[in-house]
């Protein structure tokens, strides 16, 4: 009865161990991490579906205040219970699979595209850094070139010797800063982009993603269950808690296939608009960056007019470009 359930799975179940013996294993700070993530969701005893009318209301219709105490009580245990045997089962199963006593359904093709994204995560975060980093030294220059600026053409005005020379410094770090900020500007902008992907985009399809690997985890384990049910003696007693546990481990496959399904509509829109942001952006930095080295004012301005950035005015009360990170 239960072949035809469990032959229908669409991925492959493989086995933990190899060659009859248990893989020693390395020392594994993630067993404590997954083992932390089977505990996490505990019971909400918050929630009941018993309401009492209170006290000092009308008392027609109302369940008296001993039997609510009891039903409440009874329904957080129902809960408690519940939560308890699926991380018992969830936590046997991850046991199981760690030491090489059992076996897990793997998607090959899917899981190879998330440690890919998991991987792209960790090199994306790194440019976010070092885009930060840019972002600050940029900001300093910048109060480094408006200070002396400021020192040429006050000493242009106090020494008359040297007049024209302190003057055109001082107009050279004018300009300086002025394309300067219009360069923090763009840097800013890509900055703040990458950031979005990083901690938003890539972060949402990856929560998606841990919820679609605590329900394998689950349906391996009811999974497990069920075979170890389906092995046993066929007498009266056994054949309901039979029923039962097919029941449960058809829930817990119709949820990880649809999380299954999620995944992967969710990595396929993440890779596309991947590669839409970040062509924009690595154009816009490579031009801005270009333009201001090359010491064309004229192209970096309309640098970010193609990309429709707009600067702060001068003398605005709002964040500096740093701050805003």
């Amino acid at each position: 009865m239960t072949d035809g359930i469990l032959g229908k799975a669409a991925t492959m179940e493989i086995p933990i161990h190899g060659n009859g013996e248990a893989r020693q294993l390395p020392e594994d700070d993630g067993l404590e991490q997954d083992l932390q993530q089977v505990m996490v969701s505990g019971p909400n005893l918050n929630e009941t579906s018993i309401v009492s009318g209170g006290y000092g209301g009308s008392g027609d219709g109302l369940i008296p205040t001993d039997e609510v105490a009891r039903g409440i009580a009874g329904e957080k245990f129902d809960i408690v219970k519940k939560w308890g045997i699926n991380t018992y089962k969830c936590t046997k199963q991850l046991l199981s699979e760690r030491f090489g006593r059992g076996s897990r359904t793997v998607d090959l093709e899917l899981e190879l595209q998330i440690e890919l994204l998991r991987e792209t995560k960790r090199k994306y975060e790194s440019v976010l850094q070092l885009g930060r980093a840019l972002t600050a030294h940029l900001y300093s220059l910048l109060q480094t070139q408006h200070a002396l600026g400021d020192a040429f053409a006050d000493l242009s005005q106090k020494s008359p010797e040297l007049q024209e020379e302190f003057g055109y410094n001082a107009e050279t770090q004018k300009l300086l800063c002025k394309n300067g900020e219009t360069l923090l500007g763009a840097v800013n902008f890509f900055v703040s982009s990458i950031n979005t992907l990083v901690t938003k985009t890539m972060e949402d399809t990856l929560m998606t993603v841990k919820q679609y690997e605590a329900a394998r985890l689950e349906y391996d384990a009811y999974r497990t269950d069920l075979e170890e049910l389906s092995l046993g003696p066929r007498d009266a007693g056994t054949r309901g808690r039979l029923e039962s546990a097919q029941a449960t481990f058809q829930a817990h496959r119709d949820k990880y296939e649809k999380l299954r399904g999620d995944v992967a509509i969710k990595l396929k829109f993440l890779e596309e608009n991947k590669i839409k942001v970040m062509h924009k952006q690595l154009l816009l930095f490579h031009n801005a960056v270009s333009a201001y080295f090359a010491g064309n004012q004229k192209q970096l301005e309309q640098t970010l007019q193609q990309f429709n950035i707009k600067l702060r005015p001068p003398g605005a009360e709002k964040p500096s470009w740093l701050e805003e990170q």
